[in-house]
């Protein structure tokens, strides 16, 4: 795990940490699952429920927490129900041993229709399932997921432990139905599945509690959140720098109707760093990037007019000897002739090289033919783009994110950036995830802006999946800083995040 990513458990990485403290360190497992629900009883009780807590209790140790959660929430005075989903017989040892110490008439084995048992709640804890959880819920786990849904529209707080239940604590998925919580109180370690989508949306507000296991546990290697620590390794310009030395960066795409996406990307690339940046666009069309961009050079590539053609393939080629780092696609446009251009030129680029917008949709089921490059590849579609480089329908590709980049990376060899909210970056084995939420970025051009970024950093000279993941981060939180600017989230503009790209780049200790 790179110094600059806080881990992620899956399922199986957090059981190693349990089964590491209660066998190899001797601790109780009944004292973590005290702990546990302490943290959620906390939880609850700062919500300050206007009514009844009612517990929803699954047969796992998941059950057991909420257990624990029950019998301290009542000692702190809160009227408290627990509403078992299976026979009290069918409980765990540990959540049995709980429910054994809970007054008999707090609990109820629910046998039909649980919903009218939540009505009227102040709050619903939601322990059915925890991190060992995958695929869809069965009943009677399903139709209690659902009335927690119906308590929620009541007013209800919805607490989560561990994980809500439905989520797949590895991945990140929901095949089925879904606790949507307000807030997941989690054990030891955050897990995947609270940061990728669809998981990320049913997680609410993440609170992480040490539950006593003691340091030196396994650590998450599942995946990683990029944190700040990732800008510190961008090198600085020097008094011997020269703009050479600080990275040459070559995007070629551009159509008619099409020009800006073009100068947002070059326009990016020279923010965030590279010392010298070429457009390589069609010729006809080369006069309005030269009025357009003073600090971005171009080259006119001759071909039909407004777009790039496959005729121009050794012309392209040329513009890209000298760079450091690349980018290849943006405005380029979804006609054939370009498309193919694309597919001839891109294997035998020799510089790193990002691949962006139409130069993605040129290897739509042909992602092997990257494989091929010498150079290292960084890919960043949308879900819509990576369906399309899959083969498959982009809201396929957002209910199973990480198992569709890492697809992608396998079959291209290069690192691809799937973004959103939770923009993953992976090479196949290394996973890395976004959590700087920054919605202005959803607006057109931001990943134009991304790619830019992200040439520059290779071009200057990182390791392709770490100048992939500084990219990223920077991006959103120059997105953020834009929306600061600008005053309101829906007002920002991709130009407005071209400006903040400093802000964005600058750690927080650091002083010019």
């Amino acid at each position: 795990m790179e110094p600059w990513l806080r881990g992620l458990y899956d399922a199986e990485g957090m059981r190693a940490a349990d089964r590491w403290a209660t066998r190899d360190q001797g601790v109780d497992s009944l004292a973590l699952m005290e702990a546990a629900g302490a943290a959620v009883a906390e939880t609850v009780a700062g919500c300050a429920p206007e009514g009844p807590v009612r517990v929803v209790c699954g047969k796992g140790n998941n059950g057991g927490d909420g257990l624990v959660a029950a019998r301290l929430l009542r000692q702190m005075g809160f009227p408290t129900e627990v509403l078992l989903l299976w026979p009290a017989d069918s409980l765990s040892a540990d959540a049995g041993a709980n429910l054994r110490r809970l007054e008999p008439a707090t609990i109820f084995e629910v046998d039909g229709d649980i919903a009218p048992r939540l009505a009227g709640s102040g709050a619903v804890v939601d322990a059915i399932f925890g991190t060992g959880f995958s695929g869809a819920p069965r009943e009677p786990a399903a139709a209690a997921i659902e009335a927690i849904g119906a308590a929620k529209e009541g007013g209800a707080a919805v607490v989560a432990c561990d994980v809500a239940s439905g989520v797949d604590a590895a991945t990140g998925e929901v095949a089925g139905a879904v606790v949507e919580a307000d807030v997941t109180v989690t054990f030891h370690g955050a897990k995947v599945g609270h940061f990728v989508a669809p998981g990320k949306w049913a997680t609410g507000e993440l609170v992480v509690a040490p539950i006593g296991i003691p340091a030196g546990a396994p650590e998450p290697a599942a995946a990683g959140v990029i944190e700040e620590a990732v800008l510190a390794m961008l090198p600085r310009r020097g008094a011997q720098s020269t703009k050479f030395s600080s990275g040459q960066v070559t995007i070629a795409g551009g159509s008619r109707g099409l020009t800006g996406a073009v100068r947002m990307s070059s326009t990016a690339a020279i923010r965030a760093g590279a010392g010298y940046a070429t457009v390589a666009v069609p010729a006809d069309l080369e006069p309005a990037f030269e009025a357009a961009e003073v600090e971005v050079m171009s080259k006119g590539i001759a071909g039909p007019a407004g777009r790039l053609g496959s005729e121009a393939a050794d012309e392209l080629l040329a513009a890209f000897e000298r760079a450091a780092g690349g980018v290849l696609g943006p405005g380029l446009g979804r006609d054939g002739d370009s498309l193919a251009l694309v597919r001839e030129v891109a294997p035998r680029i020799e510089a790193p090289l990002v691949i962006d917008a139409d130069g993605l949709n040129a290897f739509a089921g042909q992602l092997d033919r990257l494989a091929a490059r010498r150079a290292p590849t960084v890919l960043t579609p949308h879900a819509g783009e990576l369906g399309r480089l899959l083969e498959r329908d982009s809201a396929e590709i957002g209910e199973r994110r990480l198992a569709a980049a890492r697809e992608a990376a396998a079959w291209s060899g290069a690192v691809v950036v799937l973004k959103g909210d939770d923009t993953i970056v992976t090479d196949g084995e290394r996973v890395a995830v976004n959590a700087v939420s920054s919605p202005g970025l959803a607006t057109a051009g931001s990943g134009d802006v991304l790619s830019g970024m992200t040439a520059a950093l290779l071009a200057r000279g990182l390791e392709p999946f770490a100048a992939a993941c500084a990219a990223v981060f920077a991006h959103a939180r120059a997105g953020q800083e834009a929306a600061r600017r600008v005053g309101l989230v829906e007002s920002v503009i991709a130009t407005d995040v071209i400006a903040a790209i400093p802000a964005g780049l600058r750690p927080a200790d650091r002083v010019e």
